[in-house]
C-alpha cells in the first residue's frame, strides 16, 4: 500500500539535512529548525496540541515546541523526524497514520521548498492528488472558515467540491495539491486560477486560513 505521508515526511526530512537549521520557510518567521521542532512536538508532546484547542493555552504550545527546539540538536531533532511517532502517540496507529500526517507532511514539505529561491511546483502522483483532494473536501471548509463569503473549489476531471456557502462567491482552480496550498494560508505560492469578483479575489488571497 503506497503511504504518500510517510514519502513527505522522509522527502522533507532530506530537504531540511540539505538546508540545514536555519533555512527559511512559509511559517512566518521559523526556520526549519523551529519547524522540526514543531513536527516532532506535535507528535511526541500531545499535550502541545492544546494551544490549537483550547483558548488560553497557546503559550503552553509555543514552550513545549521553544524547548524542545532549544534543547535538542539538529541531528537529533532530524532523527525524531524521520523515525516518526512513537506507539504511544495518538499519531503512531498505522491505521490512521496517513489520515492524520498526510496533509501535515505535504504542506510543511512545500513551506520549506517553496522559501528557497528558484523553486517550482512538483509533478506528484496522480494517487497523491487524489488523496490530497479527498483532504481537500474534508478540511477546506474547517481550514477556510474565516472567509464570511461563498467558496467552491475545482479540480481536474470535473471535480468541484462548495467549502463554504455565501456571498460574494469565489471559485478558486487547480491541482488538488495547490489548493491544499491556497486552503491552508499559502494563497501567496499556489498556483491556482480564481474567478470572483475583483474585491473578492484580492480579499480571498489575503485572508488567514489554517486549520
Amino acid at each position: 500500500m503506497t503511504t504518500y505521508s510517510r514519502d513527505e515526511r522522509a522527502a522533507l526530512a532530506d530537504l531540511m539535512t540539505e538546508l540545514g537549521p536555519d533555512a527559511p520557510t512559509l511559517c512566518g518567521s521559523w526556520t526549519t529548525r523551529d519547524l522540526a521542532a514543531h513536527l516532532v512536538a506535535r507528535e511526541r508532546r500531545p499535550d502541545t496540541a492544546l494551544g490549537a484547542l483550547v483558548p488560553g493555552f497557546g503559550g503552553w504550545a509555543e514552550r513545549g515546541r521553544t524547548d524542545l527546539r532549544d534543547g535538542t540538536s539538529w541531528d537529533e531533532l532530524l532523527g525524531r523526524l524521520r523515525a516518526g511517532a512513537p506507539p504511544w502517540s495518538p499519531m503512531g496507529n498505522p491505521l490512521t497514520e496517513s489520515a492524520v500526517n498526510l496533509l501535515e507532511f505535504f504542506v510543511h514539505h512545500e513551506d520549506v521548498r517553496r522559501a528557497q529561491p528558484g523553486w517550482g511546483p512538483r509533478a506528484l502522483p496522480s494517487g497523491l492528488e487524489d488523496e490530497l483532494w479527498s483532504r481537500v473536501k474534508l478540511a477546506g471548509g474547517l481550514a477556510t472558515r474565516s472567509w464570511p463569503g461563498g467558496l467552491t473549489v475545482s479540480a481536474q476531471g470535473g471535480r468541484t467540491q462548495r467549502l463554504r456557502r455565501g456571498k460574494p462567491d469565489v471559485t478558486v482552480s487547480g491541482t488538488p495539491s495547490e489548493l491544499a496550498l491556497f486552503c491552508t494560508g499559502r494563497q501567496r505560492v499556489a498556483r491556482v486560477g480564481l474567478d470572483g469578483p475583483d474585491d473578492a479575489v484580492a480579499a480571498l488571497t489575503a485572508a488567514r486560513f489554517a486549520i
